[in-house]
């Protein structure tokens, strides 16, 4: 699989950008202490269970997988995600994450101990990770029973934020950073343990009052109605505003700085994530749309994953091969027409389209961005 990519990126790049590729060097820095102190030892023997003739880029494979199954159980089962399902598809969510993560972990030791490490591998990698970046969340708002609300929306897409910056900063800084506490890490455990949790309590655990927990002595009239989901959303916006973002901001400032190139053109790289947020909310949240009231956010999420995942591997290929950042992706614009059509123009005064013509153009949004993106 990995000669057909190289093949193909041979065929579409120039041939300095072929140079820089072939002259990739990795560079990540990890400073999570559970990844340094406990799953290291962890990934360093599952990767020996794995024989040597197994491409890289089928470990990767193999986790994703396991992430496409558990999203197939939810498009059977639980299109709706209210949290109205057997347990056992909230410990197969929990399963399958673990599962991906762990051989997200590990495909980049097998390429060292068979000998196939590639620049090209780092681009698949990291592809299926921003793929992964909106389904893993969207299973995640499943197993909290958030169903189709601003809520979900929010838990399903978020994540696509941090991955973006984080891409944006390698892009400058030539190196991946991992903060003591990261998504790919801490994040991904406190996801699997939110579904263990709702295959063993119910999804109803996220959405109950907390003074049902803890009792109303701790907890002022104001805040009696506050859930486990209130808390979970502060605690997204908390660190993505206060910590990953500023830091992604800061490490690229003094990349620039030191090799003494301006700084303010940078944040004009932020068009497409700008461009992305603002369609999606404009979209979702129209009082025109009907696409949150007729249960169709799980394919508006799953469109959202290929929208975004093209638009952060054409970022990581400009970082391989060194050229000009990608300020755009063809997929954009119907996303971009969807939030004119069903919002501004029926804001405008002009009669909103049906129900059955808002699903059909996203039915058509999602084959032509799965086609774009394969």
């Amino acid at each position: 699989m990995l000669a057909s990519v190289e093949a193909a990126a041979a065929e579409s790049l120039s041939e300095d950008a072929l140079v820089h590729l072939k002259s990739y060097k990795y560079s990540s820095v990890d400073e999570s202490y559970i990844s340094n102190y406990i799953l290291k030892h962890y990934w360093n023997a599952c990767v020996e269970f794995l024989p040597l003739w197994l491409a890289p880029n089928m470990v990767t494979l193999l986790g994703f997988f396991c992430i496409i199954s558990n999203v197939i159980f939810l498009v059977i089962w639980q299109p709706e995600m209210n949290g109205q399902d057997p347990s056992w598809i909230y410990y197969s969510f929990a399963f399958g994450l673990w599962a991906y993560s762990t051989m997200d972990n590990i495909d980049g030791k097998q390429a060292r101990r068979t000998g196939t490490s590639s620049p090209l591998g780092e681009l698949f990698d990291h592809g299926i990770d921003s793929l992964n970046c909106t389904l893993a969340s969207l299973l995640e708002t499943a197993a909290m029973g958030l169903g189709n609300s601003k809520a979900a929306m929010f838990t399903a897409l978020v994540p696509c934020i941090p991955m973006f910056f984080s891409t944006w900063e390698t892009y400058h800084t030539h190196t991946l950073y991992l903060g003591v506490i990261n998504g790919p890490t801490e994040g991904l455990i406190i996801a699997c343990l939110i579904m263990m949790l709702a295959g063993h309590f119910g999804p109803v655990i996220w959405t109950q009052p907390l003074t049902d927990f803890f009792g109303t002595a701790w907890f002022p009239s104001s805040l009696s109605a506050l859930t486990f989901r209130d808390v979970w959303v502060g605690i997204i916006i908390l660190t993505l505003f206060g910590t990953q973002i500023p830091f992604c901001v800061l490490n690229v400032v003094r990349a620039r700085r030191r090799d003494n190139l301006p700084v303010a053109p940078v944040f004009l790289e932020w068009t497409p994530m700008i461009t992305f947020s603002v369609a999606v909310g404009t979209w979702l949240l129209s009082p025109h749309s009907t696409l949150m009231a007729e249960n169709h956010l799980v394919l508006f999420c799953l469109t959202m994953a290929f929208v975004f995942g093209r638009m952060t591997t054409k970022i990581i290929l400009a970082h391989l091969t060194r050229q000009p950042f990608p300020y755009w992706t063809v997929m954009l614009w119907p996303l971009v027409g969807g939030a004119m059509i069903f919002h501004l123009l029926p804001s405008l005064g002009f009669s909103p389209l049906t129900a059955d013509m808002e699903l059909l153009y996203l039915r058509a949004y999602f084959v032509f961005a799965a086609v774009v993106y394969f």
